[in-house]
């Protein structure tokens, strides 16, 4: 079968590897449909998050069950949304709905802390462990034109949806959008179905300021650093209690403090490379912040039949589409912002 190789900085190519086979009782072998590229690889691929050897990758993938194991408790033709890691479903932290925490759990496309690596998504078939408790079942057979609003839930929508309960942004809010990527997107969309009356997003990219319009932006202030800063103050008159940080950079999480009113909360998901935090800052406004992985295995059951109805629709994140051989050039094409996040259609 074919499948996406992440060697490291600059490397990603696709080549012939052996089709995976059912190994452990709970294992469930998915056929892929659908597999997006995140940040994350970029981050790969930009060498911010070296490997010590190369990798299958791919976290976000949605497919058919092709084969399942004795315990896999799923059936042969089941349509399934994949979260970005397996979860037990068993373990405390998985009780407790913190499904990115299992204490059983394995990141699909990394290497893991024991040295081992659980192959990823960008293939023709994976092997899902766990099977049973990590997969999302998706009624029936869905219609094509789902494909990328089913394949948001693998990650960047629940991302985004936790990103703004971790902002307290309810019915009523204002809020503060800092980043215009995926998770971004997710993230105004995530608040205008929680009832906010107004979400800012700073993105200083036409394209992707009139997709956050699209998704429910209220407002767009291009500058950053500083300026950003003073025309969010300007514009909320103040700032907001509620803000999103959706990048990852220092310059993102100073400008998300900046733009929050004191007492505020801040739902920071953006991954931090090399980032130091200015607690002082915070200290010194009394805000809030709360951020981390999703768990994407817990979100991504409650929003489903959001996304099944078209009442929660994702999609319009996926603003270009590749086959899986030329996945080197959806790499390419996000890194070099010439689009939002590619989709691979096998």
């Amino acid at each position: 079968m074919r499948a996406v190789v992440l060697g490291g900085r600059g490397n990603v190519v696709v080549r012939d590897v052996p089709e995976p086979e059912v190994r452990e009782p709970g294992d469930a072998v998915v056929r892929v449909v659908a597999a997006a590229v995140c940040g994350s690889d970029l981050a790969v691929l930009r060498g911010l998050s070296p490997l010590p050897h190369p990798v299958r990758s791919g976290h976000e993938f949605i497919g058919v069950v092709s084969e399942v194991g004795p315990e896999a408790d799923l059936a042969p033709g089941q349509f399934v949304v994949a979260p970005f890691n397996t979860s037990c479903g068993a373990c405390g932290n998985c009780r407790r709905g913190v499904t990115f925490a299992c204490a059983r759990g394995r990141l699909f496309g990394e290497v893991n802390p024991d040295g081992t690596v659980l192959d990823g998504g960008h293939a023709e078939f994976v092997r899902v462990p766990l099977a049973a408790t990590t997969l999302v079942p998706v009624p029936g057979r869905p219609d094509g034109t789902l494909i990328p609003a089913l394949l948001a839930l693998a990650d960047v929508l629940p991302t985004g949806y936790e990103a703004v309960r971790r902002a307290g942004i309810g019915r009523g809010s204002t809020a503060v959008v800092v980043g215009d990527g995926p998770v971004g997107l997710c993230a105004v969309l995530a608040a205008r179905r929680l009832g906010a009356a107004r979400v800012v997003v700073m993105s200083r990219d036409p394209r992707r300021q009139e997709l956050a319009r699209r998704l429910g932006a209220t407002d767009v202030v291009a500058a950053r650093g500083a300026k950003g800063i003073a025309e969010v103050v300007e514009l909320l008159d103040g700032g907001s209690p509620h803000v999103v940080e959706a990048v990852g950079t220092e310059e993102a999480v100073r400008q998300a403090i900046g733009c929050a009113l004191p007492g505020g909360q801040i739902g920071n998901v953006g991954l931090p490379w090399g980032v130091e935090l200015p607690l002082w800052d915070l200290f010194g406004k009394g805000l809030t912040l709360s951020g981390g992985p999703a768990s994407v295995r817990a979100t991504a059951v409650e929003l489903l039949p959001d996304v099944l109805s078209g009442d929660l629709g994702p999609e319009a994140v996926f603003d270009a589409v590749y086959p899986l051989d030329e996945a080197p050039a959806a790499f390419r094409a996000m890194d070099a912002r010439r689009c939002v996040k590619p989709l691979l259609l096998l």
